[in-house]
């Protein structure tokens, strides 16, 4: 920051409590007090502000705060943004696979979806822009959560319902966490029929500077067209994909 510049003290202080979330995806009042360095009342007053201008969002089951999607939206429109970076690697993946492509963004305990390329196939996946879905069952969701720290996803999976959508829907903790070893390991993951009968996803997180992820792309088809070796070669190619998009976003 430059020397002899005036600056406005509330306007500081609601940056430094938006910048308390860079290593805690959820803080409570007092947490965030404590990091600040201000008297509870006035924190409480700032993040008030910051929840009526949807900087800043309160979680329903535990009554924290996290980030909230206006930051997103915001974010999106600075010239190197994510969706013209990521945008042709859509359009790649669509030539090569002929599948839908999805661009998502993590929502709390959901995934959102941003951009989407259908098929050119007469059978298409039935997902939107704007639609968001459960994360623990969803390709892109648990690419996402393979990215995070061990604290991250156990708050995650505290509060995660393991709601089934088809019998293969993941069920549990210990479900969720060995598929997510999985993806470690490959470096992209599957949702093999856990969302929707007969339809099959391969995804891969967009990681940032610390090798977390709040997105992710995933390529989704028809079971009896997503063979394990199709499967295969989408996800080779998607981690190639998403490591690009992270250079080029200066991750």
């Amino acid at each position: 920051m430059a020397k002899n510049i005036k600056t406005i003290q509330s306007l500081e202080r609601a940056y430094n409590i938006l910048k308390c979330f860079e290593k805690k995806e959820e803080l409570g009042v007092t947490e965030i007090s404590n990091i600040v360095g201000l008297h509870k009342s006035t924190t409480y007053n700032l993040i008030s502000t910051l929840e009526h201008l949807d900087l800043l969002e309160k979680t329903k089951e535990d009554s924290k705060y996290k980030l909230g999607m206006e930051l997103f939206r915001l974010g999106t429109m600075v010239n190197s943004n994510l969706r013209s970076v990521a945008i042709p690697y859509l359009e790649k993946l669509s030539e090569l696979f002929s599948e839908t492509v999805n661009l998502v963004a993590r929502n709390g305990l959901k995934v959102i979806y941003l951009e989407k390329m259908d098929s050119t196939h007469s059978m298409r996946i039935s997902t939107r822009e704007g639609q968001q879905l459960p994360l623990h069952c969803t390709g892109v969701g648990k690419a996402i959560i393979s990215t995070l720290g061990e604290e991250e996803i156990n708050s995650i999976t505290k509060n995660l319902q393991f709601s089934k959508f088809t019998q293969y829907t993941v069920a549990s903790k210990e479900e969720l966490i060995e598929q997510i070893d999985k993806a470690r390991k490959r470096g992209y993951s599957e949702d093999i029929q856990e969302l929707e009968p007969g339809l099959t996803c391969v995804a891969a997180p967009i990681r940032d500077h610390t090798g977390k992820s709040k997105f992710a792309i995933s390529v989704s088809g028809p079971n009896t067209r997503m063979t394990k070796e199709v499967r295969r070669k989408i996800g080779i190619t998607l981690v190639k994909y998403t490591e690009e998009i992270s250079r080029k976003l200066g991750y």
